[in-house]
């Protein structure tokens, strides 16, 4: 489903090879969208809806951080049957009250954020990619609400893998192909910093969820988020 929705790299940001070519990739709730509560909100009411159970809501102790991953060891956990009628359930009911709740309040962007990811469009040096832990149809719906422009950026999500380190290998992937790249990655979770010590890539936080020696609370000063990408 996500790849008729990608970019075509024979006519994108690829024109350009070389050590000046940066690759900066992005989470996306609470990193671009402030979405945080609104996402768990809606995958704790699905879930309960779907199963009539309670998900355990401290998210850092699952292996897998990511909608897949979570519900795949909830399955697990509560020795759950016919997973993948139940996991389509859940996505369905969690898309249509994100649907319903941005409808009624669009979901504000992090400040800076959609000024901040289209000056990086404007470059010809910067490849951009988005790595969600997300369904990918949640993402498209907040991105499209905060009003922040994703054509001609290459995504991976939930839909791609249940493991948040494999779905940056497939953003990379599809950012860069071959290319060997080092990248940034801005996100605001433990998870994402552990996934970016286990790849060896450049982490930038958003928010303060964390200490980080390199963070920001938002976009709005372009030239010390840039500084951290080593443009």
């Amino acid at each position: 489903m996500c790849g008729k929705n990608q970019p075509d790299l024979a006519s994108g940001y690829l024109k350009k090879r070389g050590d000046t070519l940066k690759h900066v990739m992005f989470d996306i709730d609470d990193t671009l969208v402030q979405s945080y509560d609104l996402d768990s909100e809606c995958f704790i009411q699905a879930v309960k809806e779907v199963t009539g159970l309670d998900i355990d809501t401290n998210w850092s102790r699952y292996e897998h951080v990511t909608d897949s991953g979570i519900l795949n060891q909830f399955f697990k956990e509560k020795n759950i049957e016919n997973t993948e009628l139940i996991f389509a359930q859940i996505k369905r009911v969690f898309l249509s009250k994100i649907q319903t709740r941005i409808t009624n309040n669009p979901i504000l962007e992090i400040p800076g954020s959609r000024k901040f990811i289209s000056s990086l469009k404007e470059m010809d040096n910067v490849v951009i990619s988005l790595a969600t832990g997300g369904w990918y149809e949640s993402a498209i719906l907040k991105l499209e609400s905060a009003g922040i422009d994703i054509s001609n950026i290459f995504i991976a999500s939930a839909n791609d893998h249940y493991s948040r380190i494999e779905i940056m290998k497939i953003a990379e992937k599809r950012a860069v192909k071959e290319e060997s790249l080092s990248f940034t990655y801005f996100g605001d979770g433990c998870w994402d910093l552990k996934a970016c010590k286990e790849l060896g890539v450049n982490f930038v936080l958003v928010g303060n969820k964390l200490e980080h020696s390199q963070s920001i609370m938002d976009f709005k000063k372009q030239r010390e988020v840039i500084d951290y990408i080593g443009l």
